[in-house]
């Protein structure tokens, strides 16, 4: 019984043991690979550096170009407030722009102030290498009014994030192979609990990898279009056929109304008139009676 209980023991301190191996090792693959991923940054920033070096040589006999940067990761995006004649010719401009560069259309929403100008507003998504041309299309639809962009250099977050996903998949690895090798119900049980954490862990890992990289090859354009006062009072003053027959109808009710507002005043005075005309008359009928032979 006493050996039984000691074999037991030892179990469980070698199965204690093994899990706390595994976490530090995993830990210390996030070191290692960072340092291991820095140290080829470096190694590859020497030959990227001596071919910007060549290429700054090579462009002061003919012409000066700008270097592309690469390995860099940013997320860009920016906002546009721009004032057009006609605010759904403009949109459908932005739209085909968009599409255009491969990029996508996002959320739409327009609206209408007090003084009856339409204004909408737009987010675009395009691909990063057609991010510049697509904001100098939106600027040209009509008058800038603002203009606001931002980029946010992420790299070092792309590596560490891409660092522990490495890591974390060892580790869960890792577990998987002590489950196998694990013969009592208890050992498997602390292992199920353990891959089920690290699971967890590198789903979301994955999900801000997923995330970094959707910012960081899709720029974000917020777009807002709003008419001009000139168009819309031009709009305003565009009589049609029905508004000249509304109007007209209008004209004629309001005659009507003083119209009989100038009888309503004069009736009283024309039946007071009327009245001594007729007192009269049949005065001067009796005195013609009364003169007669």
């Amino acid at each position: 019984m006493s050996g039984g209980r000691a074999a037991r023991a030892l179990s469980g301190v070698l199965l204690a043991g093994a899990l706390a191996l595994t976490g530090c090792t995993a830990s210390g693959g996030d070191s290692g690979d960072d340092d291991k991923a820095a140290g080829a940054g470096q190694q590859a920033a020497a030959p990227e550096g001596a071919k910007d070096a060549a290429g700054s040589q090579a462009d002061t006999s003919g012409g000066r170009k700008r270097p592309k940067l690469t390995g860099t990761h940013v997320i860009r995006t920016a906002t546009l407030t721009v004032r057009v004649k006609d605010v759904p010719k403009a949109l459908d401009e932005a739209r085909a722009a968009a599409e255009d560069a491969g990029g996508i259309v996002g959320n739409e929403s327009t609206s209408r102030d007090d003084e009856g100008r339409e204004r909408s507003r737009v987010v675009l998504r395009v691909p990063q290498d057609t991010y510049e041309d697509v904001l100098k299309s939106l600027e040209g639809t009509g008058r800038l009014l603002d203009r606001e962009a931002k980029a946010q250099d992420v790299t070092d977050q792309v590596v560490d994030v891409e660092s522990r996903v490495k890591s974390q998949r060892a580790s869960v690895t890792r577990v998987r192979e002590l489950m196998e090798k694990a013969t009592k119900l208890s050992d498997v049980v602390t292992l199920e609990g353990e891959l089920s954490t690290r699971q967890a862990d590198l789903e979301s890992l994955l999900a801000q990898r997923a995330s970094l990289k959707d910012r960081t090859s899709m720029a974000t354009i917020t777009l807002s279009l709003t008419e001009s006062a000139r168009e819309t009072a031009e709009r305003d003053d565009e009589t049609t056929f029905g508004d000249a027959l509304t109007g007209g109808w209008d004209v004629f009710l309001t005659g009507l109304r003083w119209i009989g507002i100038a009888l309503a005043a004069i009736l009283p005075f024309a039946a007071t008139a009327a009245l001594l005309l007729l007192l009269w008359l049949r005065r001067s009928h009796r005195k013609q009676g009364n003169n007669a032979p």
